[in-house]
């Protein structure tokens, strides 16, 4: 939320004493808050929610939790993306070598339950304060909700086995929860969307831009009947988005990545970060830097995989050139490619520094530097409605509507300018869907690709394996993959903690 400040919710208490005689005085501190003195105005309400939507950013709030840890967590396991094997970063993530004691994945775990702690606040307090307006409070309770279906959404594909509390607890013998099964977690984020999305506005006012809204539950609603296999919900859930007409195609693709297009027709649900440095903040992110080249100032943490450059070169438009989707994701030896240089802040054609290139292939997503702030303050989407389509016309497919799906995907490949699709089969889109579709449109966006191979994998339909995929298209490290890889392990840090957790198979 651009207005709101990310700013966590300490509650402390401080007294001032003074002595006269033999006695002394105690005077209230009006100026900081208690457990007792906060919940009492709409603003207090507001700094509730705004805390448990810090927790998008990472438990502490950092960008560098976010970048270095989160998305590293959510992302390197995929077949879009090999890690730089010269970076520390990542690599036994990468490689499938992580111990139970891998920082990455524990601050997804922080992170969800940070904003689940915040959330659960929300929901017991806010209804009870006098001071705010009841439709206000259905409001900021709903989407306390929507956060809390979003972090045991996280939790649920990340770990699967996980404790589900849905009360703030205070009571030190209530602090180590047991954990419940994925089937319940999945059950309550289903409950927790469906009542956010009755309550929700359509919109905020402009001055709430990025608040959670009917369409964003929906959209997650639908994703989570699709994990399940729920293909007629999914189907429905998605199509209402669709139906909706609030949603559109951005034209220009790469507006999704470059700050132009944040908050716009085609957002759902985004990550905000606003690039402001004032009074002590620094809402930026160095997405920028780390998939950009080491000749243009950045770091080049990652990079596409082999993969995912030739399956984007067969995304041609009806002459048979490489569409526009292609040019404007990753950085590539062709001579239309062109990339934003952190350096002198302009366009480079891959022909002028080929020669200087560590790797052949670059990200170009979120290259730029938008706001002049050294890093950057663009958005990273959660929920765009390319992707909506995608799954619209996945759960379609799957119902056996396949004319129906294809022309779901039209609309997608149509903005990418990329050639219609004509006359698959059920078996043949859906493959185009899972290999082609989600992977040239979506790669390495947060949280997608790997979830995509984890639901393809537990699925009934059509099951796929993870190892046979990853190792089929190529992936460094893939034999290295087991079993046990297709969730985290409970993190170590918590097993030490609590001892009502159990680790999950094989770790």
């Amino acid at each position: 939320m651009k207005k709101i400040k990310y700013v966590l919710i300490l509650f402390s208490v401080f007294c001032f004493m003074t002595a006269c005689n033999d006695d002394f005085i105690e005077v209230e501190n009006k100026e900081v808050l208690t457990e007792e003195s906060f919940w009492q105005t709409e603003e207090h309400a507001l700094q509730a929610l705004t805390a448990a939507y810090a927790a998008l950013h990472s438990a502490s709030g950092s960008k560098w939790a976010f970048f270095e840890e989160m998305y590293i967590a959510m992302s390197y396991r995929g077949d879009d993306i090999i890690n730089n094997s010269s970076e520390i970063y990542g690599r036994s993530l990468s490689n499938f070598t992580n111990t139970t004691e891998e920082s990455s994945p524990y601050n997804v775990w922080l992170a969800s339950y940070s904003g689940i702690g915040r959330a659960n606040q929300i929901i017991a307090r806010v209804p009870a304060m006098d001071a705010v307006d009841q439709d206000q409070k259905n409001v900021i309770v709903a989407e306390a909700k929507f956060l809390r279906g979003l972090y045991y959404f996280w939790l649920v594909t990340g770990f699967e086995n996980v404790p589900l509390v849905t009360t703030f607890e205070t009571n030190p013998d209530n602090l180590f929860p047991s954990q419940s099964s994925s089937a319940q977690v999945w059950t309550q984020i289903e409950n927790d969307l469906q009542q956010a999305e009755g309550a929700l506005p359509d919109a905020h006012g402009a001055q709430w831009t990025g608040r959670a809204t009917k369409g964003a539950a929906k959209a997650l609603l639908g994703k989570v009947y699709l994990f399940q296999e729920k293909w007629g919900d999914a189907e429905t859930k998605l199509g209402e988005v669709v139906g909706s007409n609030n949603y559109a195609l951005l034209d220009n693709y790469a507006d999704n990545f470059n700050g132009n297009g944040e908050n716009g027709s085609e957002s759902l649900f985004e990550i905000q970060f606003s690039g402001d440095r004032s009074n002590g903040n620094d809402e930026r992110h160095p997405f920028n830097f780390e998939v950009s080249p080491y000749t243009f100032g950045g770091w080049e943490l990652f990079y596409p995989s082999e993969w995912l450059v030739e399956e984007m070169k067969k995304d041609v438009d009806e002459n048979g050139n490489i569409s526009e989707r292609v040019y404007e994701s990753i950085f590539f030896e062709d001579p239309q490619a062109n990339m934003y240089s952190l350096d002198d802040g302009t366009e480079i054609q891959y022909s002028q520094v080929a020669s200087d290139l560590n790797q052949p292939n670059y990200f170009k997503k979120y290259s730029f530097n938008a706001d002049e702030n050294f890093y950057s303050g663009t958005n990273i989407a959660l929920i765009r409605y390319a992707d909506v389509l995608l799954m619209y016309a996945e759960a379609l497919n799957e119902n056996g509507k396949t004319d129906d799906a294809i022309t779901e995907v039209n609309k997608v490949r149509e903005r990418g300018r990329a050639a219609p699709l004509s006359g698959l089969n059920q078996e043949e889109l859906r493959q185009q869907i899972r290999h082609h579709e989600r992977p040239v449109e979506l790669a390495m966006e947060f949280g997608i690709r790997w979830f995509d191979l984890y639901r393809w994998q537990k699925g009934s339909v059509s099951p796929e394996s993870i190892k046979n995929t990853l190792m089929e298209h190529g992936l460094p490290f893939a034999e290295n993959f087991q079993d046990k890889h297709l969730i985290f392990p409970i993190p170590l840090q918590e097993i030490n903690i609590n001892p009502n957790l159990q680790q999950n198979p094989g770790w």
